[in-house]
């Protein structure tokens, strides 16, 4: 089977440890990526400052900007895909990332082969909704929320949200299916590109739980996005 092509694709690693961001750089030039790679944080967050790459590998753990640090400061006005490395691997410290706007999460020490591919997936994903964009001029609206996808943009009444890649996919797909259960392997399979699920994953119950803050929604009651317990979410 032949590879998609990525060539001219960015990707920017930042790891203080020089192996690992060299190891990770090399697999990814090796998938026809263009590597950008800082081993000092603070160089890296004044780069990501002045530009704008296709995808973010980070580790959280770093000396000067810690991690968690910079991605929560990148997400207050960056969207594209943020991959986060770490040797921190408790269920909190994955859910905590996903909290500040990571869009996925891997633990030290991890396969870099997989590690590639799930850049390619983060990378593909956010292509295919950039073409839809780019493409259609539709708006998805549901209640009080409307999803413009000639700009990927989200508004609740007149404000507007500001959403990570994954929780814009997945509040599309439950308003887009409204009416139906989408399980949370479908979920997780639509945001990763991983086909293989483990109930004892609950990133996607984090991304729902960022939604519903953006959406200023109840947790107890929701007027949005609803929980079938056990099986996975919907809206009516």
């Amino acid at each position: 089977m032949i590879g998609r092509n990525y060539m001219g694709k960015q990707v920017v690693v930042v790891d203080d440890d020089e192996k690992i961001a060299d190891l990770i750089s090399i697999y990814l030039k090796n998938s026809n990526l263009d590597v950008t790679t800082f081993y000092d944080s603070k160089k890296a967050f004044d780069y990501l400052n002045q530009n704008i790459p296709d995808a973010l590998v980070l580790d959280i753990m770093m000396p000067g900007i810690d991690g968690l640090k910079m991605l929560s400061d990148l997400r207050k006005k960056c969207y594209y895909p943020i991959l986060l490395v770490s040797a921190r691997n408790t269920d909190r410290d994955v859910i905590g990332g996903l909290i500040q706007g990571a869009d996925d999460y891997m633990k030290k020490p991890f396969n870099p082969t997989e590690l590639v591919a799930r850049v390619n997936v983060l990378i593909r994903r956010s292509d295919v909704y950039d073409s839809i964009s780019n493409n259609v001029d539709y708006v998805i609206r549901y209640k009080d929320i409307a999803i413009d996808e000639s700009v990927r943009k989200v508004m609740l009444k007149d404000e507007k949200i500001e959403l990570t890649p994954s929780e814009y996919m997945i509040l599309k797909e439950l308003i887009v299916r409204r009416g139906t259960i989408v399980t949370s392997e479908k979920l997780f399979q639509l945001v990763t590109g991983n086909d293989y699920y483990n109930k004892s994953c609950n990133s996607v119950a984090v991304h729902i739980r960022n939604l519903r803050i953006k959406l200023k929604d109840s947790f107890e009651n929701p007027s949005y996005i609803k929980t079938a317990w056990g099986v996975g979410y919907y809206v009516e």
